[in-house]
């Protein structure tokens, strides 16, 4: 029998260890400016249940809510109506252990822009690839 209603995409997972440090990631990730730096224009203040959005370029503007925030070692904010992404760091002898995660995939939904999770995943997974690494030289810059 064939049943994936269980079935779920994983979360994606971006590790990234940067010779620089913890502070100096976290105002990267947890201010506008620095979040524009290396990400997306945004309108984003790091306070606890904040609505913000994000210009995805082609793709408009994408509201965003603060949903969690632990200076400085972990932040999260919904984005859209289904992903969660959550920046967590971690101090290792001066340098900073950043790790990205993007959750919220399900098979069986469609973007608003009619794309299956499936598929945009998988864009999104190569996108963040890039994305750390424009965070780690922008940090380490």
């Amino acid at each position: 029998m064939n049943d994936n209603t269980n079935q779920t995409l994983p979360e994606i997972r971006q590790t990234l260890v940067m010779n620089a440090s913890i502070q100096k990631v976290w105002d990267a990730v947890s201010t506008s400016e620095g979040i524009a730096a290396w990400f997306m224009p945004n309108d984003f203040q790091p306070i606890e249940g904040y609505e913000f959005q994000i210009n995805a370029g082609p793709f408009g503007m994408s509201p965003c809510k603060v949903t969690e925030l632990d200076p400085p070692n972990r932040l999260s904010f919904r984005w859209g109506a289904e992903w969660t992404v959550t920046f967590e760091l971690v101090e290792q002898d001066g340098k900073t252990a950043f790790t990205l995660t993007h959750g919220g995939w399900d098979p069986d939904k469609v973007t608003e822009f009619g794309q299956p999770h499936s598929v945009v995943r998988e864009t999104m997974a190569g996108g963040w690839v890039g994305i750390v690494k424009k965070l780690g030289a922008y940090v380490e810059g």
